[in-house]
Protein backbone atom coordinates (compact mmCIF):
# COMPACT_ATOMS: atom_id res chain seq x y z
CA UNK A 1 0.00 0.00 0.00
CA UNK A 2 1.97 3.15 -0.98
CA UNK A 3 2.99 5.71 1.40
CA UNK A 4 1.57 2.91 4.56
CA UNK A 5 4.31 1.31 5.05
CA UNK A 6 5.68 2.66 8.49
CA UNK A 7 2.04 1.88 9.41
CA UNK A 8 2.12 -1.61 8.13
CA UNK A 9 5.37 -2.60 9.64
CA UNK A 10 4.38 -1.22 12.81
CA UNK A 11 1.04 -3.62 12.80
CA UNK A 12 3.14 -7.07 11.80
CA UNK A 13 5.30 -5.71 14.58
CA UNK A 14 2.36 -5.71 16.92
CA UNK A 15 0.79 -8.85 15.67
CA UNK A 16 3.75 -11.07 16.35
CA UNK A 17 4.33 -10.01 20.11
CA UNK A 18 0.24 -11.50 20.55
CA UNK A 19 -1.21 -14.82 21.29
CA UNK A 20 -4.15 -13.68 19.51
CA UNK A 21 -4.83 -10.67 16.74
CA UNK A 22 -8.81 -9.83 16.71
CA UNK A 23 -9.88 -7.55 13.82
CA UNK A 24 -12.57 -4.81 15.44
CA UNK A 25 -12.78 -2.89 12.53
CA UNK A 26 -16.96 -1.12 12.29
CA UNK A 27 -19.71 -3.71 11.19
CA UNK A 28 -20.45 -2.72 8.15
CA UNK A 29 -19.16 -3.60 4.55
CA UNK A 30 -16.35 -1.07 4.52
CA UNK A 31 -15.24 -2.40 8.06
CA UNK A 32 -15.26 -5.95 6.92
CA UNK A 33 -13.05 -5.30 3.60
CA UNK A 34 -10.76 -3.63 5.76
CA UNK A 35 -10.66 -7.21 8.01
CA UNK A 36 -10.27 -8.84 5.06
CA UNK A 37 -7.24 -6.76 4.04
CA UNK A 38 -5.10 -7.04 7.30
CA UNK A 39 -5.94 -10.17 7.73
CA UNK A 40 -4.01 -10.53 3.79
CA UNK A 41 -1.00 -8.16 5.55
CA UNK A 42 -1.00 -9.66 8.78
CA UNK A 43 -1.24 -13.09 7.67
CA UNK A 44 -4.16 -14.39 9.20
CA UNK A 45 -6.56 -17.21 7.89
CA UNK A 46 -9.68 -15.43 6.95
CA UNK A 47 -11.36 -18.92 7.97
CA UNK A 48 -10.07 -18.28 11.41
CA UNK A 49 -12.50 -17.08 14.43
CA UNK A 50 -10.28 -13.62 14.38
CA UNK A 51 -13.35 -11.55 13.83
CA UNK A 52 -15.37 -9.39 16.52
CA UNK A 53 -17.57 -6.88 15.95
CA UNK A 54 -19.88 -4.26 18.58
CA UNK A 55 -21.85 -1.43 17.37
CA UNK A 56 -20.94 1.00 20.68
CA UNK A 57 -17.69 1.86 22.26
CA UNK A 58 -19.05 0.45 25.74
CA UNK A 59 -16.60 -2.01 28.09
CA UNK A 60 -19.83 -4.14 27.90
CA UNK A 61 -20.06 -4.38 24.37
CA UNK A 62 -16.46 -4.55 23.90
CA UNK A 63 -16.00 -7.54 26.32
CA UNK A 64 -19.31 -9.32 24.61
CA UNK A 65 -17.91 -8.95 21.15
CA UNK A 66 -14.79 -11.20 22.48
CA UNK A 67 -17.04 -13.96 23.88
CA UNK A 68 -18.04 -14.19 20.28
CA UNK A 69 -15.31 -14.10 17.83
CA UNK A 70 -16.24 -15.11 14.00
CA UNK A 71 -14.78 -15.66 10.69
CA UNK A 72 -14.57 -12.69 8.14
CA UNK A 73 -17.64 -12.62 6.03
CA UNK A 74 -16.65 -12.43 2.55
CA UNK A 75 -20.20 -11.56 1.34
CA UNK A 76 -19.71 -8.14 2.98
CA UNK A 77 -16.48 -8.34 1.31
CA UNK A 78 -17.79 -8.83 -2.01
CA UNK A 79 -20.72 -5.90 -1.30
CA UNK A 80 -17.53 -3.68 -0.80
CA UNK A 81 -15.90 -4.50 -3.53
CA UNK A 82 -18.67 -4.58 -5.70
CA UNK A 83 -19.29 -1.24 -4.44
CA UNK A 84 -15.98 0.07 -5.36
CA UNK A 85 -16.25 -1.28 -8.79
CA UNK A 86 -19.56 0.52 -9.48
CA UNK A 87 -18.24 3.60 -8.01
CA UNK A 88 -15.10 3.04 -10.78
CA UNK A 89 -17.41 2.52 -13.67
CA UNK A 90 -19.45 5.40 -13.19
CA UNK A 91 -17.65 8.28 -11.33
CA UNK A 92 -14.33 7.59 -13.00
CA UNK A 93 -16.04 7.09 -16.40
CA UNK A 94 -18.64 10.63 -16.08
CA UNK A 95 -16.81 12.88 -14.23
CA UNK A 96 -13.96 13.40 -17.22
CA UNK A 97 -16.62 13.68 -19.55
CA UNK A 98 -18.54 16.47 -17.60
CA UNK A 99 -14.96 18.31 -17.28
CA UNK A 100 -14.75 18.38 -20.47
CA UNK A 101 -18.42 18.98 -21.65
CA UNK A 102 -19.43 21.23 -18.61
CA UNK A 103 -16.76 22.79 -16.21
CA UNK A 104 -13.92 21.19 -14.62
CA UNK A 105 -14.26 20.12 -11.20
CA UNK A 106 -17.33 18.32 -11.67
CA UNK A 107 -18.00 14.85 -10.64
CA UNK A 108 -20.10 12.07 -11.05
CA UNK A 109 -20.93 9.20 -9.02
CA UNK A 110 -23.48 6.32 -8.23
CA UNK A 111 -25.17 7.88 -5.43
CA UNK A 112 -24.57 12.06 -5.70
CA UNK A 113 -25.92 11.79 -9.65
CA UNK A 114 -29.25 9.92 -9.29
CA UNK A 115 -29.88 12.76 -6.59
CA UNK A 116 -29.01 15.48 -8.75
CA UNK A 117 -31.82 14.03 -10.96
CA UNK A 118 -34.25 14.13 -8.42
CA UNK A 119 -33.35 17.73 -7.28
CA UNK A 120 -33.52 18.50 -11.17
CA UNK A 121 -36.78 16.76 -11.54
CA UNK A 122 -38.08 18.55 -8.70
CA UNK A 123 -37.23 21.88 -10.01
CA UNK A 124 -38.44 20.96 -13.09
CA UNK A 125 -42.05 20.58 -11.58
CA UNK A 126 -41.60 23.78 -9.43
CA UNK A 127 -40.96 25.89 -12.84
CA UNK A 128 -44.03 24.19 -14.26
CA UNK A 129 -46.77 24.90 -11.74
CA UNK A 130 -49.04 27.78 -12.18
CA UNK A 131 -49.33 29.75 -9.31
CA UNK A 132 -53.68 30.11 -8.29
CA UNK A 133 -54.84 32.99 -6.12
CA UNK A 134 -56.65 31.87 -2.65
CA UNK A 135 -58.27 33.49 0.15
CA UNK A 136 -58.19 32.54 3.72
CA UNK A 137 -60.65 34.12 6.52
CA UNK A 138 -60.32 33.90 10.50
CA UNK A 139 -62.33 34.93 12.82
CA UNK A 140 -61.27 36.35 16.36
CA UNK A 141 -63.62 35.82 19.03
CA UNK A 142 -64.40 35.55 22.75
CA UNK A 143 -66.65 34.89 25.11
CA UNK A 144 -67.14 38.25 26.90
CA UNK A 145 -65.61 41.40 27.23
CA UNK A 146 -62.68 40.60 29.01
CA UNK A 147 -62.16 36.68 27.92
CA UNK A 148 -58.97 35.56 25.87
CA UNK A 149 -59.39 35.95 22.53
CA UNK A 150 -59.14 32.81 20.14
CA UNK A 151 -59.42 32.54 16.08
CA UNK A 152 -61.01 30.11 14.11
CA UNK A 153 -60.57 29.29 10.55
CA UNK A 154 -63.53 29.66 8.26
CA UNK A 155 -63.66 26.58 6.72
CA UNK A 156 -67.41 26.19 5.27
CA UNK A 157 -70.79 28.31 4.26
CA UNK A 158 -74.18 27.51 3.79
CA UNK A 159 -72.59 23.74 4.18
CA UNK A 160 -69.96 23.97 1.47
CA UNK A 161 -66.32 24.16 1.70
CA UNK A 162 -65.24 27.82 1.22
CA UNK A 163 -62.96 28.41 -1.45
CA UNK A 164 -61.85 32.45 -2.33
CA UNK A 165 -60.16 33.38 -5.17
CA UNK A 166 -60.40 37.15 -5.37
CA UNK A 167 -60.52 40.00 -2.78
CA UNK A 168 -64.08 41.04 -4.06
CA UNK A 169 -65.48 37.11 -2.80
CA UNK A 170 -63.27 37.59 0.59
CA UNK A 171 -64.64 41.16 1.31
CA UNK A 172 -68.22 39.98 0.89
CA UNK A 173 -67.72 36.94 2.95
CA UNK A 174 -65.97 39.72 6.07
CA UNK A 175 -69.06 42.04 5.03
CA UNK A 176 -71.47 38.84 6.42
CA UNK A 177 -69.59 37.55 8.92
CA UNK A 178 -69.78 41.03 10.46
CA UNK A 179 -72.98 40.83 11.28
CA UNK A 180 -73.46 37.44 12.03
CA UNK A 181 -74.08 35.83 15.59
CA UNK A 182 -72.08 33.17 17.27
CA UNK A 183 -72.21 30.33 19.29
CA UNK A 184 -70.41 27.43 20.57
CA UNK A 185 -71.67 24.41 19.42
CA UNK A 186 -69.07 21.87 20.99
CA UNK A 187 -65.61 21.87 22.93
CA UNK A 188 -63.42 19.33 22.91
CA UNK A 189 -60.41 18.75 25.54
CA UNK A 190 -58.20 16.03 25.69
CA UNK A 191 -54.67 15.25 26.39
CA UNK A 192 -51.78 15.41 23.78
CA UNK A 193 -49.12 12.93 23.93
CA UNK A 194 -46.09 14.22 21.46
CA UNK A 195 -43.28 11.67 21.41
CA UNK A 196 -39.70 13.13 20.87
CA UNK A 197 -37.96 13.15 18.13
CA UNK A 198 -35.44 10.22 17.34
CA UNK A 199 -31.40 10.24 17.96
CA UNK A 200 -29.89 12.32 15.23
CA UNK A 201 -28.20 10.61 12.64
CA UNK A 202 -25.50 12.32 10.34
CA UNK A 203 -28.09 13.26 7.74
CA UNK A 204 -30.69 14.72 9.94
CA UNK A 205 -28.10 16.45 12.17
CA UNK A 206 -27.02 18.13 9.14
CA UNK A 207 -30.43 19.01 8.53
CA UNK A 208 -31.18 20.69 11.55
CA UNK A 209 -27.94 22.33 11.96
CA UNK A 210 -29.03 23.97 8.58
CA UNK A 211 -32.46 24.74 9.53
CA UNK A 212 -31.90 26.63 12.94
CA UNK A 213 -28.50 27.30 12.73
CA UNK A 214 -27.97 28.22 8.89
CA UNK A 215 -24.87 25.87 9.44
CA UNK A 216 -22.92 24.19 5.83
CA UNK A 217 -22.56 20.62 6.03
CA UNK A 218 -18.86 21.09 6.54
CA UNK A 219 -19.50 23.46 9.59
CA UNK A 220 -21.35 21.10 11.02
CA UNK A 221 -19.35 17.77 10.93
CA UNK A 222 -16.24 20.04 11.80
CA UNK A 223 -18.11 20.91 15.17
CA UNK A 224 -19.31 17.54 15.78
CA UNK A 225 -15.91 16.02 15.28
CA UNK A 226 -14.51 18.74 17.92
CA UNK A 227 -17.35 17.23 20.60
CA UNK A 228 -16.91 14.14 19.84
CA UNK A 229 -13.09 13.82 20.65
CA UNK A 230 -13.70 16.38 23.66
CA UNK A 231 -13.53 19.61 24.45
CA UNK A 232 -11.68 21.11 27.76
CA UNK A 233 -13.97 20.71 31.02
CA UNK A 234 -12.00 22.17 33.97
CA UNK A 235 -8.35 20.03 33.67
CA UNK A 236 -9.53 17.62 31.37
CA UNK A 237 -11.30 16.99 27.94
CA UNK A 238 -14.71 15.46 27.82
CA UNK A 239 -16.15 13.98 24.60
CA UNK A 240 -20.20 15.01 24.55
CA UNK A 241 -21.68 13.39 21.54
CA UNK A 242 -21.43 9.94 20.71
CA UNK A 243 -19.64 9.20 16.87
CA UNK A 244 -21.33 11.46 14.56
CA UNK A 245 -20.79 9.43 11.00
CA UNK A 246 -23.78 7.03 11.41
CA UNK A 247 -27.52 5.82 9.86
CA UNK A 248 -28.76 4.25 13.22
CA UNK A 249 -30.96 6.03 15.36
CA UNK A 250 -30.09 3.07 18.66
CA UNK A 251 -28.75 3.76 21.45
CA UNK A 252 -26.48 2.05 23.69
CA UNK A 253 -28.62 0.13 26.30
CA UNK A 254 -25.91 1.18 29.05
CA UNK A 255 -26.50 4.92 27.81
CA UNK A 256 -30.62 4.13 28.01
CA UNK A 257 -30.24 3.42 31.67
CA UNK A 258 -28.16 6.04 32.81
CA UNK A 259 -29.63 9.14 30.68
CA UNK A 260 -32.98 7.38 32.79
CA UNK A 261 -31.24 7.38 35.82
CA UNK A 262 -30.11 10.69 35.47
CA UNK A 263 -33.29 12.34 34.61
CA UNK A 264 -35.37 10.40 37.56
CA UNK A 265 -33.40 11.90 39.86
CA UNK A 266 -32.72 15.18 38.06
CA UNK A 267 -36.49 16.20 37.45
CA UNK A 268 -38.62 13.13 39.30
CA UNK A 269 -39.57 9.37 37.98
CA UNK A 270 -42.94 10.98 36.56
CA UNK A 271 -40.64 12.17 33.01
CA UNK A 272 -39.62 8.92 32.10
CA UNK A 273 -41.85 6.66 30.37
CA UNK A 274 -42.34 2.97 31.56
CA UNK A 275 -40.24 2.10 29.17
CA UNK A 276 -37.54 3.83 26.75
CA UNK A 277 -38.56 4.97 23.21
CA UNK A 278 -37.46 3.03 20.43
CA UNK A 279 -37.07 4.16 17.25
CA UNK A 280 -36.91 2.40 13.62
CA UNK A 281 -34.06 2.32 11.46
CA UNK A 282 -34.17 2.77 7.70
CA UNK A 283 -34.63 -0.82 6.23
CA UNK A 284 -31.05 0.22 4.48
CA UNK A 285 -29.43 1.24 7.27
CA UNK A 286 -25.82 -0.31 8.10
CA UNK A 287 -26.62 0.58 11.53
CA UNK A 288 -22.40 -0.03 12.68
CA UNK A 289 -22.64 3.16 14.91
CA UNK A 290 -25.08 3.77 17.93
CA UNK A 291 -26.99 7.33 16.99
Amino acid sequence: IRGKGDLIRELKAAAAKADKVYLATDPDREGEAISWHLAHILGINEKELCRIAFHEITSSAVKEALKHPRTIDMDMVDAQQTRRIIDRLVGYKLSPLLWRKVRKGLSAGRVQSVAVKIIADRDKEIEAFVPEEYWTVKVKLREEAKAPIFEADVVKKDGAKLELHTAAETVAVENDLQQAAYSVVNAVKKPVTRRPPAPFTTSTLQQEAAHRLNFTTRRTMLVAQQLYEGVSIGRTSVGLITYMRTDSTRLAAEALTSIREFVSQLFGGEYCPAKPNFFSNKNNAQDAHEA
